[in-house]
């Protein structure tokens, strides 16, 4: 269910409890009835409010629609992200975060995945199948296609990441498109929540 059809069936449930308020007659022959209807659609209420504070504040869904962060993420997956985690700390290297494109990834409209790989300040290098940070290989234990490119050293401006997939080679990220803001960073990913077989925590 989306945040607009919550937000509909809130609205129909609320609407009928006022019904029952205003007009208890209604029920006046099956008072039980209708106490546990009304304790039903409070509930619901609540739940439903509870659920889109959630839902727009704290913690959304996101849909994988690519493969550029398999094995970690799979086509087809959904996934939690936390978009309350960031109003307290920076995203940390390794952090798997969606985040809105800048526009050089030439992507208007859609949000990316990717897991940081450097922060603000630090040395990027590509060579020899590995990636180097600060001119220390990087170990990458949830990747299994390493990158098949070259990219000479950089170094990553305060405010920004360097982000890759984990699918290495089948991923447009900071090795094409550039460094992110940190500013485009909408959440951390936290969770697969579909399908169910595929539930667990991310790392």
């Amino acid at each position: 269910m989306t945040a607009t059809q919550l937000t509909y069936l809130i609205l129909a449930v609320a609407i009928a409890r006022v019904i029952f308020y205003l007009k208890p007659q209604i029920w006046r022959n099956n008072l039980k009835t209708r106490r546990v209807l009304v304790e039903y659609m409070d509930s619901i209420v609540v739940a439903g409010v509870a659920a889109l504070f959630i839902i727009h504040f704290l913690f959304r869904t996101f849909y994988i629609p690519s493969g550029s962060m398999i094995p970690t993420l799979k086509v087809n997956d959904y996934i939690l992200v936390n978009e309350f985690v960031y109003r307290f700390k920076k995203p940390q290297r390794n952090d798997i975060i969606v985040f809105t494109p800048p526009p050089a990834a030439q992507a208007e409209g859609k949000e990316f995945i990717k897991r940081v790989i450097a922060l603000g300040g630090e040395k990027v290098e590509i060579k020899d199948h590995k990636v180097f940070i600060n001119d220390v290989p990087r170990e990458d234990p949830t990747v299994e296609n390493q990158v098949d490119y070259d990219m000479p050293a950089i170094t990553v401006p305060p405010g920004h990441l360097f982000v890759m997939g984990d699918n290495r080679p089948l991923s447009a990220d900071s090795h094409i498109w550039g460094f992110l803001p940190e500013k485009n960073v909408i959440g951390k990913a936290e969770l697969i929540i579909l399908p169910p077989y595929r539930i667990r925590v991310l790392k």
